[in-house]
This record gives structure tokens, sequence and C-alpha cells, in this order.
């Protein structure tokens, strides 16, 4: 008859209590960082969009689509929604490229496609690749413009330049907010 206490329960209850304390660490969910993000185009058209990764890369000089483990954007004309993708729609065909500057919140913009300052969220360098019934951006040397249903909106585009920046703040489609605008729609 075993007693609680007993010689031979003590080592395998503390095992069983390692072993359940080990599953509970395991099992923590891993802390990410989450930013909001808004873009005013030209013509009417606006995107809104969520950026996460794990927190321990908040210190790494750039975020990539490798470190990206949350993503996904809205596109509006005049305030009413037209499209959106997410991380989760992506196929091997997508073109999925990204820069987030994490010490500034900003995506960087203004160079070359793909480059360190540019942006391809499910639209290539030419902006027609989002799929037929799609949405996408991009950030070039050309512009910063979105995709629709397969076509460049050329209407939507403005200066390659301009600044993306995001924030821990919501957003609106209006992307009200002057430090959160690319350009005032």
């Amino acid at each position: 008859m075993h007693r609680p206490g007993s010689a031979g329960e003590g080592p395998l209850i503390r095992q069983g209590a390692l072993l359940a304390g080990v599953c509970a660490c395991l099992a923590a969910p891993v802390q990410a960082a989450r930013f909001n993000f808004c873009w005013a185009g030209a013509g009417g058209y606006t995107m809104t969009g969520v950026i996460g990764f794990p927190d321990d890369l908040l210190s790494k000089p750039v975020i990539t689509e490798a470190d990206v483990t949350e993503f996904r954007i809205t596109g509006y004309l005049s305030g009413v929604a037209i499209g959106g993708w997410s991380l989760a729609e992506r196929s091997r065909d997508t073109t999925w490229h990204l820069r987030f500057d994490p010490a500034t919140l900003t995506f960087p913009t203004g160079g070359s496609f793909p480059g360190e300052q540019s942006q391809g969220w499910n639209a290539d360098g030419d902006v027609e690749d989002c799929g037929r019934d799609g949405f996408g951006f991009n950030s070039g040397n050309y512009a910063q413009d979105v995709c629709w249903k397969g076509v460049w909106i050329e209407q939507s585009s403005i200066d390659p330049a301009t600044p993306l920046r995001a924030t821990t703040q919501a957003v609106t489609p209006e992307c009200r907010g002057a430090y959160l605008l690319g350009k005032r729609p």
C-alpha cells in the first residue's frame, strides 16, 4: 500500500511536475509585435493593413517577408472596400516582398523592385499579378500603387518615396492622422 509521500512516489511526482512545466512553457504563445498601417494613394484609393511578427525580432534592423507571421491588407475606393489580401491566401505564385523597419515603424519605399526600399504585397513591379478577383500593393522606383482584379490602377499612383508608416493605433479607410498618411486623400 502506497501512501502519499511514501518512498518511490516522490521522484515520479517530481518528474511529472517537471514534465507538466515544460509542456506549459512550450504551449505558451509567442508574443507578437502587431502594427496597423494606412496608405492613401491618389484618385480616392486607400488601403489599411496589419503586420505582425514575433516581438523578439523588434531589435532587427529590417523585418522581411520571412519574419512576418500575420499580414493582411484591404483596399478601398472612396471609402468603400474593393478587395483585400492576406498572408493566409499566399500561394507559390504570389508576389510577396516586404521590408519593414521596426525602429522607425516604416516600410521603406522608393527603391527598385525587388529591393531593400520596395514592397510587393500580392503585386509585382508591374502591379498586375494580383489575381482576377484580387487586390495588391506595390512600391517601387516608379510609384506606389495598387492592383485590383489583375489590373494596375494607374490612378492610384503616388510618389514612390512617400513615407508609409505603421502605428499601434487603430486606422480607418480614410487614413485620418497625419503621421499615417502616404498622401492626403
